[in-house]
């Protein structure tokens, strides 16, 4: 199964509440568990930079990962990008195929 990555940055105002936050976000997980239920869920981290989340999963397509990032925007994100992501071994091997 692909994995993705999904950035995320919420509206400035969403940080105020932790309490408010917290349970937006577990509205956001039920919603995703519901419409995307084969998303396996791999980690969750809140970061610096211009983004304030990074979630990294396992999805079976690409419009699966599609539906995780319009999710996420219509449940308040400012900003949500899926990028696929290959473990770096299956990339060197890649690599390999493609060096003459």
């Amino acid at each position: 199964m692909p994995t993705f990555v999904l950035m995320t940055r919420l509206r400035p105002e969403s940080l105020h509440d932790a309490h408010g936050r917290r349970a937006m976000g577990k509205g956001w997980l039920k919603k995703v568990q519901g419409l995307c239920p084969d998303v396996k869920w791999i980690a969750h981290y809140a970061i610096l930079g211009p983004y304030d989340f990074m979630d990294i999963y396992d999805a079976p397509d690409v419009e699966t990962a599609h539906r995780v990032s319009l999710i996420s925007r219509s449940e308040g994100a400012v900003t949500a990008e899926s990028w696929q992501a290959l473990p770096y071994d299956r990339f060197l091997r890649l690599l390999e195929e493609v060096q003459p």
